[in-house]
């Protein structure tokens, strides 16, 4: 596979309550075009709601280490992933990717990916997948259109950054991953982007519309992280 575009897809666009069926068929309809236009993507999907559905569940029930609940949500963006894949069939590689340890040979212009191992959020795997690949950057598609100063949802007065360093962004995100934490981009996969020297672009996933002006090469909202 030619250098991709890795998309870090998170699973709460796919699934915030229920399988949001409008917002696949529109980003089909995204990727699809672009592939027209002789680019490649290579889609990392995540877990969303039916992950924390599960998770919560089996906290009810037992004590469970962390381990085990990320494993639980592995497996829910196996689901997803495979979701996401059978919608773009005819462009798309066959199988789901899961390791990231070795290249697969893939002819097709899209492949989709998921998670792998415990320790983790997929926002990592788009990052080994993107080293593997020998890409540069990592947009990630949420519903968390910028990174900010403060939490939002708590502080009103929140600034949003257009750009801002991955020292920066690791002292406000911390060090820890705590399986179903929701941060713009997981600590653990922040460590490794800053190792690679890759730039992670964070924007609105379910403005697609911007994220085809990130594309074309126009002007887009988001922020940037780099070195």
């Amino acid at each position: 596979m030619d250098k991709p575009l890795i998309v870090s897809l998170g699973g709460s666009l796919l699934v915030p309550e229920k399988i949001d069926v409008e917002f696949l068929k529109k980003f089909r309809e995204l990727v699809l075009k672009h592939v027209d236009q002789r680019r490649r993507f290579l889609i990392v999907v995540g877990g969303g709601k039916t992950c924390r559905i599960y998770q919560d569940a089996a906290r009810e029930i037992a004590k469970l280490a962390d381990e085990d609940i990320d494993w639980i949500g592995i497996h829910v963006t196996h689901l997803n992933a495979q979701l996401v894949r059978s919608t773009l069939r005819e462009k798309s590689h066959l199988k789901v990717l899961t390791h990231y340890d070795k290249k697969e040979l893939i002819d097709e212009p899209v492949a989709v990916a998921a998670g792998w191992k415990p320790g983790h959020s997929t926002d990592y795997d788009a990052v080994m997948f993107a080293r593997l690949y020998e890409a540069d950057s990592v947009i990630n598609l949420s519903d968390v259109p910028f990174v900010y100063d403060k939490d939002p949802d708590k502080f009103p007065d929140a600034e949003p950054f257009k750009n801002l360093s991955w020292e920066s962004y690791r002292k406000m995100a911390g060090e820890r991953w705590d399986p179903g934490k929701h941060l713009p981009f997981d600590p653990i996969a922040a460590k490794a982007a800053q190792e690679y020297g890759l730039k992670v672009i964070i924007m609105n996933g379910h403005d697609l519309e911007n994220f085809e002006n990130y594309l074309t090469g126009q002007k887009f909202a988001g922020t940037i992280i780099s070195l």
